[in-house]
């Protein structure tokens, strides 16, 4: 069930990079989001884990349905442009895209062959990183590359709990605050980016 979740989790992730518009985008944030906190509360309650159950609660809240529904907010309160055209062709994002995730795991291959389980979860967390990081960079506008840097957290939380089957609750409770801190930065570069338009 876990490897089911982690596959649709990354699926989310590649489809996001086709995508051309913002609001498709956002849901497939939010899908990917939701997944995550499925696999949090999945492994909480397999490892009896109150606080990576309550992780998951939080992330499925806040990360599925809170940031998709306020980015939506912004982006017709600040009248930002839905289209949103990626820099790098189709034809080379198909030809990059598998070269990234077979280069992840040869670059995992080393700490992979230190652990026993979830040795493949750790190789898929490291590809959505990249993955997240090519969504920021095939968009010049401002929303894609949020939706990047969000998706890059949601990367590294997936590393963080199939890498040590949970973390502790500080940690958990740190991307949070991490998460309030980037809405703030949104907030800003939403208006930043309308007082450009203007």
């Amino acid at each position: 069930m876990v490897d089911f979740y982690i596959g649709l989790f990354l699926a989310s992730l590649i489809v996001a990079l086709f995508t051309t518009r913002l609001f498709r985008l956002l849901m497939w944030y939010s899908f990917n989001s939701l997944m995550l906190g499925l696999l949090a509360l999945i492994i909480g309650i397999e490892f009896n884990d109150d606080g990576l159950i309550i992780t998951g609660v939080l992330t499925i809240i806040v990360k599925s349905l809170a940031i998709p529904y306020f980015l939506k907010k912004f982006s017709q309160q600040f009248h930002i442009v839905r289209e949103i055209q990626p820099e790098i062709k189709v034809q080379y994002a198909i030809m990059l895209i598998p070269a990234i995730l077979v280069f992840t795991f040869y670059l995992a291959e080393p700490i992979t062959n230190m652990i026993l389980n979830n040795s493949n979860h750790i190789a898929i967390s490291i590809s959505s990183l990249f993955l997240s990081l090519l969504l920021m960079m095939e968009h010049k506008n401002v929303a894609p590359k949020v939706i990047g840097f969000l998706s890059m957290e949601n990367s590294l939380f997936l590393l963080g709990v199939t890498a040590t089957e949970g973390m502790p609750m500080i940690v958990e409770l740190g991307i949070f605050f991490d998460l309030l801190m980037a809405i703030v930065v949104i907030n800003l570069l939403f208006t930043r980016e309308e007082i450009k338009n203007d």
